[in-house]
């Protein structure tokens, strides 16, 4: 990236930069190497650079890429803001996803080139604001937390095996009135149908309570979170928290959790009595944050879009995506 060039003393120390994150036909995201020489040197990165003054975000990208890779942006939409300080410059990291353009990519300043599947991707390999967008990239757009505690397990879970089948990939088994046993069960059956159609299942229950069970992460109360002086869990596993504030959200950031859900951004049947932040505020806390962050509260698959632009990874739902028989 250009706005990694040794700074200057005429140069802010705030520095935008824009990087794309471009995907072929099979899901796999353009990595670059950095030149040995410069700021984070040695590294691999997204490519992109510096916005020039009077730039818009979606040109400063288009101008980067066609310089440093010869390609032509078509489509993108944003994928994440990383705010991060080096030291010696503070860098304000713009991240789209480029998922159509004209052209081959090519290092046209000498610059080797890897496509990479963003479960490949070693974030040790990479700048420190860069590794918020792996998060990012290997996360899902939509988000299910399961409805009501189940008093049939095989209705509960063929509910489940019905939103896999209807794409969804990320799932979280909340079920707070089950005791330990019938949520293991359930959490044992559940893990199994998860594995079998690709997905990630995040068990939202104490850790120490479900250590022995089968697992592909974690999911913290904020209760859970804020009482946690390290992240939890095992490595590689996927954590993330429920969030309502800006201290949570900074301390998930401080634990170094992969994903957080921020709510109640509308109203909400589940918790009415909650005011909702609405869109703004939902995204005036979401653009400090070093992480994924999903949009929930009152939101179903018809408010992706919205919530991408206002700065979520995604929309995570209970009603909203587990509600969704028969349609």
């Amino acid at each position: 990236m250009s706005a990694s060039t040794p700074s200057t003393a005429a140069e802010p120390r705030l520095i935008h930069v824009m990087a794309g994150a471009i995907a072929d036909t099979d899901g796999r995201i353009l990595v670059t190497r950095r030149p040995d020489h410069v700021h984070q040197g040695g590294l691999w990165e997204f490519p992109g650079g510096k916005l020039e003054p009077g730039e818009s975000p979606e040109d400063g990208l288009a101008r980067e890429l066609d310089e440093e890779l010869g390609i032509r942006v078509l489509d993108s939409r944003p994928l994440i803001r990383v705010h991060h300080d080096y030291g010696d410059r503070y860098i304000l990291l713009e991240v789209r996803r480029v998922d159509d353009y004209e052209g081959v990519p090519r290092g046209r300043e000498g610059q080797p080139l890897r496509w990479l599947a963003p479960e490949a991707m070693d974030p040790d390999l990479f700048p420190a604001a860069d590794r918020p967008i792996i998060n990012a990239l290997r996360l899902p757009p939509l988000f299910l937390i399961t409805g009501e505690d189940p008093l049939d397990s095989d209705a509960f879970l063929e509910r489940l095996e019905e939103s896999l089948a209807r794409g969804i990939r990320l799932v979280q088994l909340r079920a707070p009135n089950l005791d330990c046993e019938r949520y293991a069960s359930l959490a044992r059956r559940a893990h199994a149908l998860c594995e079998s159609q690709g997905a990630r299942l995040l068990l939202n229950r104490d850790p120490d309570a479900v250590e022995d069970l089968p697992r592909h992460g974690l999911h913290l109360t904020s209760g859970r979170l804020m009482r946690s002086t390290r992240r939890p869990g095992r490595p590689g596993e996927l954590v993330g928290a429920s969030c309502h504030d800006a201290g949570q959200l900074a301390h998930a950031a401080r634990l170094g959790l992969d994903y957080a859900l921020l709510s109640p951004v509308l109203h909400t049947l589940t918790h009415p009595e909650a005011a909702p932040l609405g869109w703004r505020a939902f995204a005036d806390l979401v653009d400090p944050v070093p992480l994924p962050v999903y949009a929930l509260g009152g939101l179903g698959p018809g408010h992706l879009g919205e919530a991408i632009a206002h700065g979520a990874q995604g929309v995570a739902a209970i009603r909203g995506l587990w509600s969704m028989r028969g349609r």
